[in-house]
């Protein structure tokens, strides 16, 4: 089974992660942070990512850290889930039409952790929420995940839409790459052995 828990602790935030990579998409994401949950329930649909995501933190303050540590500890519960890497599809990309929003994704799940983001904001906020921690979550995910992300906004004016674009995206782009490839069964999708 590829699933894994991860539970992470720091003096500001304490987070439980459940992941399931053969689920059906299905998802309980409490952060405290109502907009962060509903991105965090569309990564989990459309990964097609059982996602449980249980955190309390200094909210107080505001949401950075509970955010960006939600990111780390996705990210490594993704990495212990996937394992050796066996036999998966690795690479994955997808380009994601919501409304005004045009967003694509590339990632390849290589242990080399890369962002490469070229996402703009027409607003700083989502309600209440920090349009510049998009940027945060996913550079936590892809750091602590091992994944080379690329995620490029093509088009869009509205800031809700294309924050939760580029979620979808990346969520259709980590489905792909984490499937069985039939093709290649308890095969390393690598030349060099390990990844």
């Amino acid at each position: 089974m590829r699933e894994a828990t991860i539970s992470r602790k720091t003096a500001e935030t304490e987070i439980e992660v459940q992941i399931n990579l053969d689920g059906t998409g299905q998802y309980r994401n409490r952060t405290g942070v109502g907009f962060f949950d509903h991105m965090l329930d569309q990564l989990s649909r459309h990964a097609l990512i059982d996602l449980s995501v249980a955190a309390t933190g200094d909210l107080h303050i505001d949401d950075h850290h509970t955010v960006e540590d939600c990111g780390i500890a996705i990210g490594q519960a993704l990495s212990r889930a996937l394992g050796d890497k066996r036999g998966i599809r690795r690479y994955g990309s997808f380009l994601l039409a919501m409304d005004d929003a045009l967003l694509r994704a590339a990632l390849d799940l290589s242990a080399r952790p890369y962002l490469r983001w070229d996402v703009g904001f027409p607003t700083e906020k989502i309600g209440t929420f920090d349009t510049e921690l998009v940027r945060e979550f996913f550079q936590a995910l892809s750091t602590h995940g091992g994944i080379t992300l690329h995620v490029e906004a093509l088009h869009g004016v509205n800031s809700h839409h294309i924050a939760e674009a580029a979620f979808k995206a990346v969520a259709r782009a980590l489905r792909e790459a984490v499937e069985p490839d039939p093709r290649m069964k308890d095969i390393l999708p690598s030349t060099k052995g390990s990844l």
